[in-house]
Protein backbone atom coordinates (compact mmCIF):
# COMPACT_ATOMS: atom_id res chain seq x y z
CA UNK A 1 0.00 0.00 0.00
CA UNK A 2 2.94 2.32 -0.25
CA UNK A 3 3.88 4.24 -3.35
CA UNK A 4 7.69 3.90 -3.36
CA UNK A 5 8.10 6.94 -5.62
CA UNK A 6 6.67 9.26 -2.96
CA UNK A 7 8.09 7.70 0.20
CA UNK A 8 10.87 9.46 2.05
CA UNK A 9 12.03 6.15 3.49
CA UNK A 10 11.45 2.74 1.95
CA UNK A 11 10.99 -0.47 3.84
CA UNK A 12 14.03 -2.71 3.68
CA UNK A 13 14.16 -5.07 0.72
CA UNK A 14 13.10 -8.55 1.92
CA UNK A 15 15.83 -10.06 -0.25
CA UNK A 16 18.36 -8.03 1.74
CA UNK A 17 16.97 -8.60 5.25
CA UNK A 18 19.42 -9.16 8.05
CA UNK A 19 18.66 -12.26 10.12
CA UNK A 20 17.04 -10.03 12.79
CA UNK A 21 14.89 -8.21 10.22
CA UNK A 22 13.70 -11.56 8.86
CA UNK A 23 12.94 -12.79 12.37
CA UNK A 24 10.93 -9.67 13.27
CA UNK A 25 9.18 -9.71 9.88
CA UNK A 26 8.03 -13.25 10.60
CA UNK A 27 6.81 -12.25 14.09
CA UNK A 28 4.72 -9.44 12.58
CA UNK A 29 3.40 -11.77 9.89
CA UNK A 30 2.36 -14.30 12.55
CA UNK A 31 0.61 -11.61 14.62
CA UNK A 32 -3.13 -10.93 14.26
CA UNK A 33 -2.27 -8.36 11.56
CA UNK A 34 -1.11 -11.10 9.21
CA UNK A 35 0.83 -8.67 7.02
CA UNK A 36 3.68 -6.20 7.17
CA UNK A 37 2.54 -2.81 5.85
CA UNK A 38 2.50 0.86 6.77
CA UNK A 39 4.65 1.86 9.72
CA UNK A 40 5.57 -1.73 10.56
CA UNK A 41 7.27 -2.15 7.20
CA UNK A 42 9.22 1.07 7.73
CA UNK A 43 10.14 0.23 11.31
CA UNK A 44 11.84 -2.91 10.00
CA UNK A 45 14.71 -0.57 9.12
CA UNK A 46 15.25 -0.73 12.89
CA UNK A 47 14.21 -4.28 13.75
CA UNK A 48 14.35 -3.79 17.52
CA UNK A 49 11.95 -0.86 17.19
CA UNK A 50 9.68 -2.90 14.93
CA UNK A 51 9.70 -5.78 17.40
CA UNK A 52 8.86 -3.60 20.41
CA UNK A 53 6.23 -1.61 18.50
CA UNK A 54 4.63 -4.82 17.25
CA UNK A 55 4.26 -6.20 20.77
CA UNK A 56 2.71 -2.99 22.07
CA UNK A 57 0.56 -2.53 18.96
CA UNK A 58 -0.75 -6.08 19.15
CA UNK A 59 -1.91 -5.54 22.71
CA UNK A 60 -3.40 -2.13 22.02
CA UNK A 61 -5.21 -3.06 18.85
CA UNK A 62 -6.35 -6.61 19.55
CA UNK A 63 -6.25 -7.26 23.30
CA UNK A 64 -7.12 -4.01 25.09
CA UNK A 65 -10.15 -3.62 27.33
CA UNK A 66 -12.00 -1.18 25.04
CA UNK A 67 -13.02 -3.65 22.34
CA UNK A 68 -12.90 -3.09 18.57
CA UNK A 69 -15.58 -0.39 18.16
CA UNK A 70 -14.17 1.96 20.80
CA UNK A 71 -10.58 1.19 19.83
CA UNK A 72 -11.21 1.99 16.19
CA UNK A 73 -13.04 5.18 17.17
CA UNK A 74 -9.99 6.26 19.17
CA UNK A 75 -7.71 5.35 16.26
CA UNK A 76 -9.62 7.33 13.64
CA UNK A 77 -9.93 10.29 16.02
CA UNK A 78 -6.16 10.17 16.45
CA UNK A 79 -5.63 9.78 12.71
CA UNK A 80 -7.77 12.84 12.06
CA UNK A 81 -6.04 14.94 14.69
CA UNK A 82 -2.71 14.14 13.02
CA UNK A 83 -4.19 14.25 9.48
CA UNK A 84 -2.63 10.84 8.87
CA UNK A 85 -4.20 9.77 5.57
CA UNK A 86 -2.89 6.20 5.58
CA UNK A 87 -4.09 5.61 9.13
CA UNK A 88 -7.53 6.99 8.26
CA UNK A 89 -7.65 4.91 5.08
CA UNK A 90 -6.69 1.75 7.00
CA UNK A 91 -8.95 2.22 10.04
CA UNK A 92 -12.11 4.02 8.96
CA UNK A 93 -13.53 0.84 7.32
CA UNK A 94 -12.53 -1.17 10.41
CA UNK A 95 -14.35 1.31 12.67
CA UNK A 96 -17.53 1.02 10.62
CA UNK A 97 -17.22 -2.77 10.44
CA UNK A 98 -16.85 -2.82 14.24
CA UNK A 99 -20.19 -1.02 14.59
CA UNK A 100 -19.37 2.69 14.54
CA UNK A 101 -22.06 4.73 12.82
CA UNK A 102 -20.64 5.93 9.47
CA UNK A 103 -22.10 9.39 10.23
CA UNK A 104 -19.79 9.61 13.26
CA UNK A 105 -16.76 8.83 11.09
CA UNK A 106 -17.85 11.40 8.51
CA UNK A 107 -18.29 14.06 11.19
CA UNK A 108 -14.79 13.35 12.51
CA UNK A 109 -13.41 13.54 8.98
CA UNK A 110 -15.19 16.87 8.42
CA UNK A 111 -14.03 18.23 11.79
CA UNK A 112 -17.60 18.47 13.02
CA UNK A 113 -18.80 17.46 16.46
CA UNK A 114 -20.32 13.97 16.03
CA UNK A 115 -23.81 13.27 17.34
CA UNK A 116 -23.45 10.30 19.68
CA UNK A 117 -26.15 8.03 21.01
CA UNK A 118 -23.66 5.93 22.98
CA UNK A 119 -22.06 7.33 26.16
CA UNK A 120 -18.91 5.21 25.78
CA UNK A 121 -18.32 6.38 22.22
CA UNK A 122 -18.84 9.98 23.24
CA UNK A 123 -16.42 9.62 26.17
CA UNK A 124 -13.72 8.06 23.96
CA UNK A 125 -14.09 10.71 21.28
CA UNK A 126 -14.21 13.68 23.67
CA UNK A 127 -11.19 12.47 25.63
CA UNK A 128 -9.06 11.76 22.55
CA UNK A 129 -10.11 14.90 20.71
CA UNK A 130 -9.50 17.14 23.71
CA UNK A 131 -6.12 15.53 24.41
CA UNK A 132 -4.97 16.59 20.95
CA UNK A 133 -6.76 19.90 20.45
CA UNK A 134 -6.76 21.67 23.80
CA UNK A 135 -4.20 24.46 24.06
CA UNK A 136 -2.22 22.55 26.70
CA UNK A 137 -2.70 19.16 24.98
CA UNK A 138 -4.30 17.93 28.17
CA UNK A 139 -7.87 16.96 28.97
CA UNK A 140 -9.81 19.04 31.45
CA UNK A 141 -10.64 17.70 34.89
CA UNK A 142 -14.30 17.47 33.84
CA UNK A 143 -13.47 15.39 30.75
CA UNK A 144 -11.15 13.18 32.76
CA UNK A 145 -13.78 12.56 35.46
CA UNK A 146 -16.52 11.88 32.89
CA UNK A 147 -14.33 9.43 30.96
CA UNK A 148 -13.28 7.67 34.15
CA UNK A 149 -16.94 7.42 35.20
CA UNK A 150 -18.06 6.00 31.85
CA UNK A 151 -15.12 3.72 31.04
CA UNK A 152 -13.54 2.88 34.40
CA UNK A 153 -9.86 3.03 35.25
CA UNK A 154 -8.57 0.07 33.23
CA UNK A 155 -10.28 1.15 30.03
CA UNK A 156 -9.16 4.75 30.52
CA UNK A 157 -5.54 3.62 30.86
CA UNK A 158 -5.90 1.59 27.67
CA UNK A 159 -7.46 4.59 25.90
CA UNK A 160 -4.54 6.85 26.83
CA UNK A 161 -2.05 4.21 25.66
CA UNK A 162 -4.00 3.65 22.43
CA UNK A 163 -4.07 7.30 21.41
CA UNK A 164 -0.41 7.63 22.36
CA UNK A 165 0.59 4.61 20.27
CA UNK A 166 -1.45 5.73 17.27
CA UNK A 167 0.14 9.17 17.57
CA UNK A 168 3.48 7.39 17.19
CA UNK A 169 2.07 5.55 14.18
CA UNK A 170 0.67 8.77 12.68
CA UNK A 171 3.93 10.69 13.12
CA UNK A 172 5.77 7.82 11.43
CA UNK A 173 3.34 7.80 8.52
CA UNK A 174 3.38 11.57 8.09
CA UNK A 175 7.15 11.92 8.49
CA UNK A 176 7.89 9.33 5.81
CA UNK A 177 4.99 10.38 3.56
CA UNK A 178 3.09 7.11 3.68
CA UNK A 179 -0.20 7.55 1.85
CA UNK A 180 -2.93 5.21 0.61
CA UNK A 181 -2.09 3.48 -2.64
CA UNK A 182 -2.49 5.46 -5.83
CA UNK A 183 -6.09 5.86 -6.90
CA UNK A 184 -7.47 5.80 -3.34
CA UNK A 185 -9.12 9.08 -2.38
CA UNK A 186 -7.46 11.28 0.20
CA UNK A 187 -10.20 12.06 2.70
CA UNK A 188 -8.43 14.33 5.18
CA UNK A 189 -7.51 17.18 2.86
CA UNK A 190 -9.21 20.33 4.15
Amino acid sequence: MMNPDKLRLSPPDPAQYTPRQKEVHDVILASPRGRVVGPLALWLNRPELANAATALGTYLRYENSLGPRLSELAIITTARCWDAEFEWFAHKPLAIKAGLDPAVAEAIRDRRDPAFTDAEEEAVYRFAHEAFTSPRKQVSDATYRRTLEVLGQDRLVDLVALIGYYSFVSVTLNSFNVMPEDGEPLELQD
